[in-house]
């Protein structure tokens, strides 16, 4: 045939062997209108740009490819050189996203790791808070490892069965013998760590070893500075717990309220700030009474500085596994041999492991565990009752984080603790994401809670406070090397992330359920987070107020999405669309927000008519994607069919839609648009095919599991469609070709293409895709003569030249269709 004896121009010598030398090619390229050897414009690859002198080279890509339309138009259809009226053209938006840019959404695996973190069980959407946080009631050894701020020994001797059956279930930690020598030498001992690590289990411990059971514990209301020696025992062994958040009534220092009225209450200062000083003197003390102490200081700032000086040292937690084989030893001592052996087993299996929601269980916890697993042995509590049980355990670390974290009540006393819930609050929502964004985030959320809970004294940040390498510590947290997906590339990041899937959903279930006062600073943090441009940051906020809507949506609708949704900004409109669809995911919400997005698709409020459109991209919103296409289409055929801002947010849902794991019905209705008729809805068709060319699949990212797109992230969402679906690939081709051969929409489709081709050409798989979809493109002369135009301007662009080896496979696939 005459149509295949041709070779891609701008090859070398024998590229072009036995096809001659393409000297018809402008004549063949001259029946698509102007395209051909002169073609320029446009921003495939750049080429023509050393073409472009004798059509205006100062004129924008967009009004020459405005003018081949007009041409085209005019021109190549009508034939009959009469002037006909042409319609504005919608495809000059062809590559615009809904944000401005079509990376703009970021990387899928940014919304994949934040939906992940709120779901299943770690993200209860019932989520339940009860009881008074007191879970050893009436259990003299499990108080060793119970709540820090829960004084079971508030002054005076520690009982000496307590002393006993610690003697029975203790698990030396690392390091037990150097903290023995240190504490006889110098007397006192500074342990540091997290509450529930252990620390007071190996305090008692030591003590009991030096003194022979003589064990006292101190009031904790009172500092190391404070401390007479009356209030020490001759040769007893005393432990003093430092409360970090503690302050103490200064007598006759009366102050003002801000009341105004003149009333005076007791002023109140901060804690001495203990130092080697103190110690010393305690040391002192000690030795003239033959005594020994041991002080507990929590993970921060002071333990930093302890640690660095001759009296502290950290108190590692034993291992979990061990703790737990030892109480479950203890308490099924006098049970069967198999019992002990069952009820590890019990505490192995996968529905416990995920109930508990816990990498590591601290000592504490460990010990709850097992009281748990022998009641169950026993038959006191049914397979329901455990699990129900092992769910409040993180629960319960959430509410001793924030359980009166604001005390005292004013700043800068109260800055410490609210820093340190503003951080785990920000590690729920950044969880596993940068350390930075987490960080960042947290110092604007604690000014947030700052200046709620003492507006006339806003606070400052400091420069120097808790180390990067310690302040995961206080979140149950760890850094670790990761990696950010920022779309086309992934960068290494230090990321953060909670040691248990289940605390992120346990710490903002706490605070949203539990403190309604927190709610107003949370909401106000949140919506300042959803107007970053940078979508690590939006697209992480925008899902956690998605969950948040669900668990209230009358408030969470008011004060997160409604705010977002009015604003110019593109961005923040589009995270209100995100937050509505992540929290129709209940669906005992879903009607709620249908509703919501019904009027505001019919409102006369553009920005709310465009947040709608992009809440149906997700599926969640309409409960399917056959919904989510029929509320698509309502909007846009109400509307003109040059309706640019319709459009380009729409085409966008349509083309993630195709992105949500279930292509065919979404093909389907693309072809009945087609065949509808109307103009508007052919445009969002061939706008919507437009996207699938130029737009990478991790762009078009859903709030649904997609597993097999994963490896075609970087990838046109045709080319992943491809290779995932290849039964599609006759209804992929057909939408595609008529795109191209409508004068409207094909100058922009073919530039689209250029660019997928040039993609294709550096990633051999995506070319053996691509040259299997070409013939089906190259359905007679004119089509076939279109595409080689395209691959001569491709191979022949002085910048980026396209392989001549690739340029070879694309124009025989596009031979090849003339033999189907």
């Amino acid at each position: 045939m005459s149509d295949e004896d041709d070779a891609p121009e701008g090859g070398s010598s024998d590229a072009g062997n036995g096809h001659g030398d393409r000297a018809d090619a402008p004549d063949r390229g001259g029946d698509r209108g102007d395209r051909g050897s002169d073609r320029g414009g446009g921003d495939r690859g750049g080429r023509g740009s050393d073409r472009g002198s004798d059509r205006g080279g100062d004129r924008s890509d967009r009004d020459r490819g405005r003018d081949r339309d007009r041409d085209r138009e005019g021109g190549s259809e009508r034939g009959d050189g009469t002037e006909q009226p042409r319609e504005p053209s919608v495809f000059a938006a062809a590559d615009r996203g809904p944000l401005g840019g079509e990376s703009d959404t970021g990387g899928a695996a940014t919304a994949r790791r934040a939906v992940r973190t709120w779901a299943g069980g770690a993200a209860d959407r019932t989520t339940t808070i009860h009881g008074d946080g007191t879970v050893f009631e009436g259990n003299q050894i499990f108080a060793l490892y119970g709540s820090e701020r829960t004084a079971h020994f508030v002054q005076g001797p520690v009982p000496p069965e307590t002393l006993d059956h610690l003697g029975r279930v203790y698990c030396a930690t690392s390091g037990y013998r150097r903290m023995r020598d240190r504490l006889r030498d110098h007397r006192v001992l500074v342990l540091c760590g997290e509450p529930g690590s252990g620390r007071k289990a190996t305090a008692l411990a030591l003590l009991d070893e030096l003194t022979g059971g003589k064990v006292f514990r101190l009031d904790p209301r009172h500092g190391v500075d404070e401390i007479t020696e009356e209030a020490l025992q001759e040769s007893g062994g005393h432990l003093l717990e430092l409360l970090t958040e503690d302050v103490r009534e200064a007598e006759g220092e009366p102050r003002a309220t801000r009341s105004g009225r003149g009333e005076h209450t007791a002023a109140r200062r901060p804690v001495t700030r203990l130092s080697e000083l103190h110690l010393d003197r305690f040391g002192d003390l000690l030795r003239g009474r033959d005594a020994y102490g041991v002080v507990l200081v929590e993970n921060g700032e002071l333990a930093d500085r302890l640690l660095r000086g001759r009296y502290g040292m950290y108190c590692p937690p034993p291992p979990a596994d061990e703790v737990l084989h030892r109480h479950l030893w203890n308490q099924l001592r006098a049970e069967s041999d198999q019992a002990l052996g069952a009820a590890r087993a019990r505490g192995a299996r996968r529905d416990v492991v995920e109930a508990l929601g816990l990498e590591e269980l601290r000592p504490r916890e460990a010990a709850r565990l097992a009281d748990h697993l022998a009641r169950h042995w026993r038959g006191e509590v049914t397979d329901e009752e455990l699990l129900a049980e092992c769910a409040s355990f993180v629960r319960s670390q959430a509410r001793e984080w924030f359980a009166g974290a604001d005390r005292p009540g004013a700043v800068p006393e109260a800055l410490p603790a609210l820093n340190a819930g503003a951080f785990r609050i920000a590690v729920a929502v950044f969880n596993g994401s940068a350390y930075s964004l987490a960080a960042e985030a947290a110092e604007l959320l604690a000014w947030e809670l700052a200046v709620t809970l003492d507006p006339e004294h806003p606070p400052g940040r400091r420069l120097f406070g808790t180390h990067a390498e310690h302040r995961p510590v206080q979140a149950r947290a760890v850094l670790e090397d990761g990696e950010l997906d920022l779309g086309p590339a992934k960068v290494p990041v230090r990321a953060v992330r909670f040691q248990g899937e289940a605390l992120a959903g346990a710490v903002l279930g706490e605070i949203w359920h539990g403190y309604h006062n927190v709610r107003g600073p949370v909401a106000r943090w949140l919506r300042s987070l959803c107007d970053d441009a940078r979508p690590e940051v939006w697209v992480r906020a925008s899902i956690a107020a998605g969950v948040l809507c669900s668990w209230d949506w009358i408030h969470g609708f008011r004060e997160l999405v409604v705010p977002l949704a009015v604003t110019d900004d593109p961005v923040a409109r589009m995270a209100a669309a995100t937050a509505l669809a992540e929290s129709a995911r209940d669906p005992r919400v879903r009607p709620a927000v249908a509703d919501v997005l019904k009027n505001w698709a019919a409102s006369d409020d553009e920005m709310l008519v465009w947040t709608a459109l992009l809440a149906h991209g997700y599926v969640l919103a309409a409960g399917g994607v056959s919904g989510s296409l029929d509320a698509i289409a309502r909007v846009v055929r109400a509307r003109e069919a040059t309706d640019v801002d319709v459009l380009v947010p729409a085409s966008f849902s349509v083309a993630r839609l195709l992105a949500c794991g279930e292509p065919a019905p979404v093909l389907r209705r693309l072809r009945q648009w087609l065949e509808d008729g109307r103009l508007n809805l052919a445009n969002l068709v061939h706008l919507a095919v437009i996207r699938t060319l130029s737009t990478r699949t991790t762009h078009l990212w859903g709030l649904r599991e997609v597993p097999e797109l994963d490896g075609h992230a970087a990838r046109p969402l045709m080319v992943a469609l491809l290779a995932t679906r290849p039964e599609l690939a006759p209804e992929l081709a057909a939408l595609l070709r008529s795109t191209l051969t409508t004068a409207r929409s094909g100058e922009p489709a073919l530039e689209a293409l250029g660019g997928m081709l040039r993609r294709a050409a550096k990633d051999p798989e995506s070319l053996g895709l691509v040259c299997g979809l070409l013939p089906r493109l190259a359905v007679d002369r004119r089509d076939r003569d279109r595409l080689r135009g395209l691959l001569n301007e491709l191979v022949r662009d002085r910048d980026r030249p396209l392989d001549r080896g690739a340029a070879r496979r694309m124009w025989d696939a596009v031979t090849e269709g003339a033999n189907r």
